[in-house]
Formats: structure tokens, sequence, C-alpha cells
């Protein structure tokens, strides 16, 4: 008979940030150090070119940045984290917002990260030049065997967690590397995202071991 685990063991967490205006990412990281304690990991500020997803949102020349939490988390808060990020991304909107309507139409949210041909049809918010996202956040989280991503939008290899927000295992550990999946956003197969993933989770093992 398999146990009951009500308490699941603690995760790192990190937020990708993505905007052609990097003095937001030093904002946005105090904003989110103010919620949820300092970091403890930045990655460098890399160019991002993976698809054109979000160009007519945000503009050209994208830059990415990941910032990683000092204190682990329960892996069920990471919904909740979401919605808090979406709230800071709607406080660095662009001026003179004008209201978002969700637009009904087919569309490919997986080349979000430009990953291969799958195509869905759904929902997406659209915001209006005047009331464009100026960064755009994603919280995720790691742990010894996974990276986990989540979004606002439903697709086959996700799972609803609640509260609108669906999580997805993007990147697996074995055989001491980091391991793609079909839907592996691009961006996420890049060596020198494995490679700064591949330090944190390291840390995370020392943390996980002084946490227990």
């Amino acid at each position: 008979m398999n146990e009951r685990c009500d308490n699941p063991h603690p995760v790192k967490l990190f937020v990708g940030m993505l905007s052609n205006d990097i003095s937001l990412f030093e904002k946005l990281k105090g904003d989110i150090e103010g919620i949820f304690g300092p970091s403890d990991m930045e990655s460098p500020v890399w160019e991002w070119n993976h698809t054109d997803y979000y160009s007519k949102e945000m503009g050209s020349g994208l830059k990415r940045q990941f910032v990683f939490f000092q204190k682990l988390i329960n892996p069920e808060s990471i919904a909740e984290i979401k919605l808090k990020t979406n709230e800071f991304e709607r406080q660095y909107l662009n001026e003179n917002n004008p209201p978002i309507h969700p637009i009904t139409f087919p569309h490919p949210p997986l080349e979000k990260g430009g990953r291969g041909d799958l195509k869905e049809g759904g929902r997406r918010e659209f915001i209006g030049e005047k009331g464009r996202r100026r960064i755009n956040l994603d919280p995720g989280y790691l742990d010894s065997a996974k990276i986990v991503l989540v979004s606002t939008k439903d697709f086959s290899h996700r799972i609803y967690l609640g509260n609108g927000i669906y999580g997805e295992v993007t990147l697996i550990y074995s055989g001491k590397n980091y391991q793609t999946l079909p839907y592996t956003y691009p961006d996420f197969r890049t060596q020198e995202y494995l490679d700064i993933f591949k330090k944190v989770r390291e840390m995370y093992k020392i943390e996980f071991v002084r946490s227990a």
C-alpha cells in the first residue's frame, strides 16, 4: 500500500525575465525579492531570438535573464506565484493602457519558445500598442530530477494545478545531464541554459540536505 505524502520535498524557485529594457530586470528582481526573499544566483543577460512570438507585443531586441531564489518553496505554491508574477507584469505595462481583450482564434502557443510543429487552438490575451507588456515573467522550479514551468494556457502535455494555472515538466535530469522532451522550448535546449541549471541544481542539492 502506498503511503500518502502530505509534505512534498521543497524545491528551488526561479523566475525567467524577458524584456528589451534590461533596466526592468533589476527593478522586477527587487519586487520579487520583496515577496519571496533574496536571490542567490542570477544568469547572465542573454540575447533572446528563439521566436517572434512576443515581437508584436514587446518589440525586438529581447533579452533573457533567470533569477534563482535562496529560500526553498513548497511546489504546490507555484500556481499562486505565477498569479503574483502576472500582477507584476501588469504593473509595468506601457503608459495609457487600454483594456485587455481576450481574442479567440487558432494560434500556436508552442511557438512561444519556438517548440516544433505542434498546433493548438484557444484563447490568448492581446494587449494593444499602448498597453502592451514591457516585461514577461516566467516562474518555475527545479529539484534534483526535473525543471517545471507554469502557464495560463492548457495543452496536451500540461496538467492543471489550480487557479487557472497549468504545469509542465520541461527538462528531466538523467544520465548526469538534463534531457529534453518533445515539447521542450528551444531556448531550454541550449547549452547556456543547461549549464546554468546544472549549476543551480548542485546548489539545490546542498540546500535540500540543510533543510531536511
